[in-house]
């Protein structure tokens, strides 16, 4: 093969070239171990040996040649490709920058805040607790037999025996009392946890507790208190009734409904005298004492207040629904 015939292909190919993997090409062809240039130089053996150093010298001076057009036309690309690549990077400070969606409040947390704002404007302290209970703070102290099916492990989240995971925020109520002398107005916000999943039911949810105690409270102060957060609540033609019921830790006991129109009469949460026991477990006089409690599920207030029929919508994280509220 001759020389200016190799010279000449080279030349033509490189001059076309335009991107890495056709240098690349190029480079085995020309250049590599089996290329043309080194079988220029195979030719050495078939010729006299008075022209093989003229040929030879020709050949590396082709090989040079051709090399140092190689590493050009690579710097040249790879140029190319950083300007192509800072072009990419470039940012146009003329153009608006890119609008991110905006985050909405979860409409538990939102009925949740209505709440305390309702009870604070009321005279009541906001007073949070541990989610990790004792079963004396959570049971014992509340006046809950051990017999009772709450205390059951197909009810309640146990660490140990001694420990769990609160199934109501009452023991903030136990706690507040052992730490303060009455009277007290106190509503205590806050995560629970029952094992339960299905439609109406969480295995864990938000409750907000109330607890007041004074001389001379009666069911009239309570249910006073509840039509007042009712008709804040769900509007001023909203009505409240008590029926009798059971808590161990409140006597006598009310469930609580709330009459709304389209609706009719619905149970939004439970309430009663505070039971004498309870007193007597952090150290009040019940001769000297009264009070009432009053407990109520977050969500089930949300899904009145919103008009929401499956309580595991709002564990579900679904931007569409969190969206509406």
């Amino acid at each position: 093969m001759e020389i200016e015939v190799v010279e000449k292909e080279a030349l033509e190919k490189l001059s076309k070239i335009s991107n890495v993997q056709e240098l690349e090409s190029f480079r085995i062809e020309f250049l590599g171990k089996k290329g043309k240039i080194t079988e220029l130089m195979k030719n050495l053996k078939n010729l006299p040996p008075e022209e093989r150093p003229a040929y030879g010298k020709r050949v590396n001076e082709l090989r040079e040649k051709i090399e140092k057009l190689f590493e050009e036309k690579k710097q040249q690309i790879q140029k190319l490709l950083e300007q192509e690549k800072m072009e990419k990077m470039r940012i146009d400070v003329t153009i608006p920058g890119a609008r991110r969606k905006l985050g909405h409040s979860h409409p538990v947390l939102k009925v949740m805040e209505e709440i305390e704002r309702i009870f604070v404007s009321m005279g009541f302290d906001v007073v949070e607790g541990p989610e990790i209970e004792t079963t004396w703070h959570n049971f014992d102290a509340l006046n809950t037999p051990e017999w009772h099916p709450a205390r059951d492990e197909h009810d309640s989240f146990y660490i140990t025996d001694d420990l769990l995971l609160r199934t109501h925020t009452s023991p903030v109520q136990i706690r507040t009392m052992l730490e303060r002398k009455p009277p007290i107005a106190i509503i205590s916000p806050g995560k629970v946890y029952r094992r339960d999943y299905d439609a109406t039911h969480l295995p864990m949810f938000h409750q907000v507790e109330g607890l007041h105690v004074d001389r001379d409270l009666s069911v009239a102060h309570l249910k006073f208190t509840l039509e007042e957060f009712a008709r804040r609540m769900f509007g001023k033609n909203a009505r409240v009734r008590l029926r009798p019921s059971f808590f161990p830790f409140t006597e006598p006991s009310f469930e609580v409904d709330v009459y709304l129109s389209g609706y009719g009469w619905l149970e939004i949460l439970g309430a009663g005298m505070v039971d004498p026991n309870v007193f007597l477990n952090v150290g009040y006089d019940p001769e000297e004492w009264t009070g009432y409690a009053f407990g109520m599920g977050v969500e089930r207030i949300a899904m009145l207040k919103y008009g929401i029929t499956d309580i595991r919508e709002f564990v579900r994280n679904d931007v569409r629904f969190l969206s509406s509220y």
